[in-house]
């Protein structure tokens, strides 16, 4: 018998082929991730995506150290892939070292095995927010979107080379020229800030909380709890 004869009897009894269901791994439960002071020991990474001239896409690689705001790298590629972005880190790490924990969401290029294979190998501890909470990775959201309003969509992009061109220009404007609303200076002088104390001596490792712990009343909001095990997002901490 054929596979003819047997897609119609599949139609003459109306059976229909079992599709099977994606298969859930299991997550290890997220700890608690406290917001790095220390220059050079967070990153946090998120794609955007935008389109050429003639409507073909492209995703833009953002990689933003957390402690000065800073945008480490803007990488627009046609198509990513984890070995792309292990590729681009170790490029950063060559030229400022690598960081302790890098904040990611789960998309695939940051799943996959090639990414975490890498960060095993380099001792990074990828640290992947829950699904559906982009604002437990706020740093990276809250550029994304001065990225798209003041670069993004007031050009338009020729080729790959042109959106690299005008990107890295609006990079360097922001980390060097444009002053950063919270830090009250231009991230790149915010981290010469804290290079300097560094150098100066012993740096305390200060972190701070990134989630407040209960619900929002007007009495939690004048006196804050203590940390549970319970985390949501607190708007009001960052920019």
């Amino acid at each position: 018998m054929n596979h003819k004869a047997v897609h119609r009897l599949y139609r003459e009894e109306q059976l229909q082929v079992r599709r099977r269901g994606r298969k859930k791994l299991k997550r290890l439960p997220r700890a608690p991730l406290l917001v790095e002071e220390r220059l050079n020991a967070c990153w946090s990474m998120d794609f955007v995506t935008d389109s050429f001239a003639e409507r073909a896409p492209f995703r833009v690689l953002n990689v933003l150290d957390e402690a000065a705001r800073e945008a480490i790298a803007l990488e627009p590629r046609r198509h990513h892939s984890g070995t792309t972005v292990a590729s681009l880190l170790d490029q950063l790490g060559e030229a400022r070292g690598l960081p302790e924990v890098i904040v990611v969401d789960n998309g695939p290029e940051f799943t996959s095995k090639a990414l975490n294979r890498w960060a095993y190998q380099k001792g990074v501890r990828l640290h992947f927010i829950d699904p559906g909470k982009p604002m437990q990775n706020a740093f990276v959201e809250s550029f994304n979107g001065k990225f798209r309003d003041e670069c993004l969509s007031e050009h338009y992009f020729e080729s790959l080379e042109d959106a690299r061109e005008k990107i890295e220009v609006w990079r360097i404007d922001y980390n060097e020229i444009r002053r950063h609303r919270s830090l009250k200076m231009p991230p790149a002088a915010y981290a010469a800030k804290l290079r300097a104390v560094e150098a100066a001596g012993p740096v305390e490792n200060r972190k701070r909380p990134r989630f407040s712990t209960a619900p929002w009343t007007p009495q939690t909001a004048a006196a804050p709890t203590a940390p549970t095990t319970h985390y949501s997002w607190n708007s009001t901490t960052e920019n």
